[in-house]
């Protein structure tokens, strides 16, 4: 095991409708019928445990995770992201975890190989770093429990912690060899 992992939280926030996508993401699932959730949930395996931020159709997600996996719900899921993230840090205690690996459900091809890459860098509670995929920032993102109560204050909307980071010294992770880090926003069309 990664030293430091058992004290890292994967926070997965899972809570949208996906409006653009024609319905919360958490309930999707593959051509395979690979859920997204749970594929998500595996990829943050490396973490000490996971807990899942869920909104939009809350009770049928939940219905899907394993119990072993934490669940909060942002009851204010429409504001964006930022209410997720806001939720998902609130409910963590800093006393017991010293960072979070803070990641999305629609990042299909985001795996435990990038969460681990992530995860090698020094953990600590003032740890910021992010995976990044051929030079761009993506996620998941590293934030140390030293930052929880700023990005708290500062994530709102559709950006999350962006600005936050956006002024702070932040360790890029270069995973762009283990995958593109592209987020899902609309269903594959029909093959023509």
């Amino acid at each position: 095991m990664i030293e430091g992992v058992t004290q890292v939280v994967g926070l997965l926030l899972a809570a949208g409708a996906g409006e653009r996508f024609g319905g919360p993401k958490a309930l999707a699932r593959d051509a395979d019928g690979t859920s997204w959730l749970l594929r998500s949930v595996v990829a943050l395996k490396p973490c000490s445990r996971v807990v899942v931020v869920l909104g939009a159709e809350a009770e049928r997600a939940a219905a899907l995770l394993p119990m072993s996996v934490g669940r909060v719900r942002a009851d204010d899921w429409a504001e964006g992201m930022g209410a997720s993230l806001r939720a998902g840090l609130g409910a963590l205690d800093p006393a017991d975890q010293v960072a979070a690996l803070v990641s999305l459900v629609d990042l299909p091809d985001v795996d435990s190989r990038v969460v681990g890459r992530v995860l090698a860098e020094t953990v600590g509670p003032g740890v910021l770093a992010r995976a990044s995929y051929d030079g761009m920032p993506g996620h998941p993102v590293l934030i140390g429990s030293d930052h929880w109560v700023e990005v708290i204050e500062a994530a709102t909307g559709d950006r999350g912690a962006r600005d936050f980071l956006a002024g702070r010294e932040v360790t890029l992770v270069e995973c762009g060899d283990l995958a593109t880090g592209a987020d899902v926003d609309a269903r594959p069309g029909p093959n023509v």
